[in-house]
């Protein structure tokens, strides 16, 4: 670590390499906290050292010395030894689960490998990127592969887990494309998606896939999927205007209530008219899907179909296509709708609803 000047050498404090003395320090402070937390993980194990127990489960035995890549670069730590006896293998070797045995690398650096390689960066880019990381200790084109492999493993698992203990009244279904190489190409390639809202107001993402298309088939294999994990049939799908989605949708759960994506169907009515319109169609759209109440909203799409009807007659076939599954929200407590600013307050989320409320101001069938 670089010394510092003392006694006032104002000229000299300039000749410090405070980066170097700043690494130095972080250097330090982080093998301080590992061989901290290390010795707290096996005294919460044994008991403090020293400290007779009859129902010790066994003791210490020395120190070793491991180097492993910190955030801040490599760290030599000094860390305890210990055999345990255990009912069914007999003595055995203490393994810490801060610092894990043959563990070259903290997790965090891992996380930063998977960073670089989600950004599509092969195993000489992530060389490249990470090493003022890794400094001297440079990742073989193995060690990078193994890490992704387990991203891989926890994928699988995620993508399979159960989902019968959510209480899931509201899906969100909806697809998109990303760029990925495949083949040694890159390309773009669906994502199907499925976010989920829980009794509780909580969202979470139930399912993401790739596929090879938005087709019917590649929906209904995501619906399946949902439901052959214990997904319960939902009380109200959001979806766009795909034809394939919606029939997956209905073939799955047909009594589920329909709500046409308010956002897909902006974008759509925006491709139908000259950009010197757009702020003024989006206005009246808007009157629609932020109306008061569903009462309101119905008049305000009568206006609109009323007032395009000539200039724009593409928009207003695009509006009318959606049909009441655009206002479907306004059958469900106000305080799932989106509102307007002027209308906004605190509120408390609703979503446990246990179906369609009884409301006179929802829209006509």
């Amino acid at each position: 670590m670089p010394t510092l000047p003392q006694n006032g050498a104002p000229h000299k404090l300039a000749e410090v390499d405070w980066a170097a003395a700043l690494e130095a320090d972080m250097l330090v402070v982080v093998r301080q906290a590992i061989e901290h937390i290390v010795n707290a993980e096996l005294t919460a194990l044994l008991g403090p050292r020293y400290a007779w127990d009859a129902a010790r489960v066994g003791y210490r035995h020395g120190t070793k010395v491991r180097t492993v890549t910190s955030p801040v670069g490599a760290v030599t730590v000094t860390v305890p030894r210990a055999r345990l006896q255990t009912p069914t293998a007999g003595r055995a070797e203490w393994e810490s689960r801060v610092l894990p045995a043959y563990a070259r690398r903290m997790r965090q650096v891992n996380a930063a490998v998977l960073q670089v390689y989600l950004c599509g960066g092969n195993s000489r880019r992530i060389r490249g990127a990470l090493r003022p990381l890794l400094q001297s200790r440079a990742m073989s084109r193995s060690a990078i592969s193994r890490i992704v492999q387990g991203l891989t493993a926890q994928v699988a698992a995620w993508q399979t887990r159960a989902l019968a203990e959510l209480d899931l009244v509201y899906l969100y279904l909806d697809g998109f494309h990303l760029r990925v190489r495949l083949g040694g190409r890159v390309s773009p390639v669906p994502v199907l998606a499925v976010l989920g809202v829980q009794r509780n107001g909580q969202k979470v993402l139930v399912h993401l896939s790739l596929r090879g298309s938005e087709s019917t088939t590649a929906w209904q294999a995501v619906c399946e999927d949902l439901v052959a994990r214990g997904a319960r049939a939902p009380q109200l799908c959001i979806i766009d205007g795909g034809k394939g989605l919606r029939a997956a949708v209905e073939r799955t759960w047909p009594g589920a209530a329909i709500q046409r994506c308010t956002v897909h169907k902006l974008r759509n009515l925006l491709t139908t008219a000259p950009r010197r319109l757009h702020d003024e169609l989006r206005a009246d759209y808007h009157a629609i899907v932020m109306a008061e109440d569903g009462a309101a909203a119905q008049r305000a799409s009568t206006a609109f179909c009323r007032k395009w009807a000539k200039t724009c007659a593409r928009a207003v076939k695009s509006l009318q296509e959606a049909g009441a599954e655009l206002l479907t929200m306004y059958r469900y407590p106000r305080s799932q709708w989106k509102e307007p600013p002027q209308h906004q307050r605190a509120r408390t989320a609703e979503p446990g609803v246990s179906g369609p409320r009884e409301d006179p101001r929802q829209p006509a069938e």
